[in-house]
């Protein structure tokens, strides 16, 4: 399970280190194979390649009826694979889609990552905040 976040910087070539907290774990039961895809919230989802094959199944198996989503997840998916220096390289159409400048947050989403632009994800983690579900945290504590 990947949790946590963490600040990186694309380089100029759009390649971006993953934490050594995650890159000894994806090393160990993925051979540090990585799939990156787009996320209808406007970030980039990444995907241990098993994940991600689970995942691509359920999304092929869908309706026509989500075909828009097909289009999106599976159209933009990417395979990549951890460098020497572990790092990935996020494509250019994948880092326009998601208006990717240089920084970035990096967060483990249990199953998988999201890869947002730095301004973007405060603009949207503090709106999320604001518009939390009530119904859903009568369900929870802390």
């Amino acid at each position: 399970m990947f949790q946590g976040s963490s600040a990186l910087t694309l380089d100029a070539k759009g390649r971006m280190s993953i934490p050594a907290r995650h890159r000894d774990v994806l090393l160990s039961t993925e051979q540090g194979r990585l799939t990156i895809t787009r996320h209808p919230d406007g970030c980039l989802m990444i995907y241990p390649r098993t994940a991600w094959e689970a995942k691509r199944e359920q999304i092929a198996a869908l309706p026509m009826s989500a075909r828009a989503l097909q289009r999106l997840l599976l159209g933009s998916a990417q395979d990549v694979e951890l460098d020497g220096a572990g790092r990935i390289l996020v494509a250019p159409e994948l880092r326009a889609a998601a208006n990717m400048t240089r920084e970035v947050m990096l967060l483990g989403i249990g199953t998988h990552f999201e890869l947002w632009d730095s301004a973007e994800w405060a603009r949207r983690d503090s709106e999320d905040i604001e518009n939390l579900d009530p119904a859903v945290l009568e369900k929870f504590t802390f």
